[in-house]
């Protein structure tokens, strides 16, 4: 046996070295895995996905394309996981049962509120929604940093410039390492009149709004399975702190039935609850004799909606049966509201105020940054419109200029220093079609530039 074998062993303090990597690990995923920056709402494999959509320009106006392309695609580009679990994130973002607007649109089967799974990648397709157009509007425009992908070969977005204040449109939820994350999801119209109503009274009133104010706007989660909310205390605590326990009950209806019996009728579930594990568990408390008095159970879904019938014996109470169901079951059930965000890549809870702040303050980023890429295009085609004006009205000179010279640099030095033009400038004349040289051509080059000139 080699004696220097040994030599490279050093000796290392183990609580030290697992408290170090157990930290990297944390800070991985709570920052670039589990949880949601607050300027776009999305975790970073949603953002991925999205940006990876656009690339291949799978827009709500195309066809759908195979999920196992977009998925190829995402992984090979940017996010170097596991093929399921970006698939598992796409089919989330196209499920209106999860999604409040879903953010893909889906073709195939993506699954069921009854917890079916979504067909294998392969047999699926998707493509962008209207409404996620909006998250990636003006992508291109500056608007957002980009940072280097995994290998540095690509650049990512480290944001999205996100036209509608998503996170809380759509809520999330997410489990990191020591901190959860669960916002539910709102109204649209709802959330974009709280940001008005701040961008209001700073314009109006030169005021800051108040947390009252936003809540007359927002009255409180919109989930996109429907249901009931019970009371405002937990609205009111989650909204003014950042969590709060909202409870939610199905929504049903005691129907007469002809033989004088009555059937209770469930028509929307609270959110996130499985369909056939609640039916399951009724058929349970009944065959446990926990619940007594329900003859019959059976799912009547269909396309057009949800409906769970319960039919009972003629000699119980229906709403004392309803009210067993509540305690005992999921038709009553608690969102407990965590409403942490990434704020410059650090965790924090945030209540509505705070939230809608900073995506505001997010908004008026990208549209600063927008303009400023849109005056800067305007400034260089007017500066290029200026040089082909100058070359028209010395057009003869240009011809002599350009015909006399050797080669095109040549040519581009003489014409930069005859008429003091820019190199672009001197480009775009030497690129010059004779076309231009027509009244009408000379025109639409003045025209242009007026235009351009008022939107400057």
């Amino acid at each position: 046996m080699d004696e220097h074998i040994f030599d490279n062993i050093n000796d290392v303090d183990m609580k030290k070295t697992m408290e170090s990597y157990y930290i990297e690990y944390a800070m991985s995923v709570i920052a670039a895995r589990a949880l949601p920056d607050v300027r776009d709402g999305l975790k970073p494999v949603q953002r991925r996905i999205l940006f990876s959509m656009t690339e291949l320009g799978n827009s709500p106006d195309k066809p759908h394309r195979k999920c196992a392309r977009i998925v190829g695609d995402t992984m090979g580009k940017y996010h170097p996981h596991g093929d399921s679990s970006i698939y598992e994130a796409l089919v989330k973002l196209a499920q209106d049962f999860s999604t409040r607007y879903p953010l893909v649109d889906g073709h195939g089967n993506f699954g069921s509120v009854d917890g079916d799974g979504a067909a294998a990648m392969r047999y699926t397709e998707a493509r962008l929604s209207k409404i996620s157009m909006e998250m990636l509007s003006d992508i291109n425009k500056d608007t957002v940093d980009f940072g280097p992908n995994f290998d540095e070969s690509e650049k990512e977005p480290l944001v999205l410039p996100a036209r509608f204040p998503n996170l809380l449109v759509n809520g999330t939820s997410g489990i990191a390492v020591g901190m959860a994350t669960n916002i539910p999801p709102h109204n649209l119209r709802e959330v974009i009149g709280a940001v008005v109503k701040i961008i209001d009274n700073i314009v109006e009133n030169d005021a800051d709004t108040d947390i009252e104010e936003l809540m007359e706007e927002v009255k409180g989660p919109d989930f996109p399975t429907g249901a009931e909310v019970l009371g405002r205390s937990g609205i009111n605590e989650a909204y003014r702190t950042g969590r709060g326990k909202i409870r939610v009950r199905a929504v049903t209806e005691i129907e007469p039935m002809e033989n004088g019996k009555n059937r209770i009728v469930v028509t929307e579930l609270p959110f996130m609850v499985n369909k056939a594990r609640l039916i399951e568990k009724i058929a349970d408390l009944v065959k446990d004799k926990k619940i007594d008095g329900i003859t019959e159970l059976r799912d009547e879904s269909d396309r057009v909606g949800m409906r769970i019938v319960i039919e009972l014996r003629r000699d119980v109470n229906a709403n004392v049966i309803l009210n067993q169901l509540y305690k005992a079951t999921q038709l009553q059930d608690t969102f407990g509201v965590i409403m942490l965000a990434l704020v410059n890549n650090e965790p924090k809870i945030l209540n509505l105020k705070e939230m809608l702040k900073l995506y505001l303050a997010h908004q008026e980023d990208v549209v600063t940054r927008r303009i400023k890429y849109d005056l800067n295009k305007a400034e260089e085609r007017a500066h290029i419109l200026e040089g082909l004006i100058i070359a028209l009205d010395n057009i003869d000179r240009v011809i002599e200029i350009i015909r006399g010279s050797a080669n095109v640099q040549i040519a581009k030095d003489s014409l930069c220093k005859e008429f003091s033009l820019s190199e672009p400038q001197a480009q775009a004349i030497v690129d010059m079609r004779l076309r231009a040289l027509t009244g009408l051509e000379r025109e639409k080059i003045e025209e242009e530039l007026k235009e351009l000139r008022e939107k400057i």
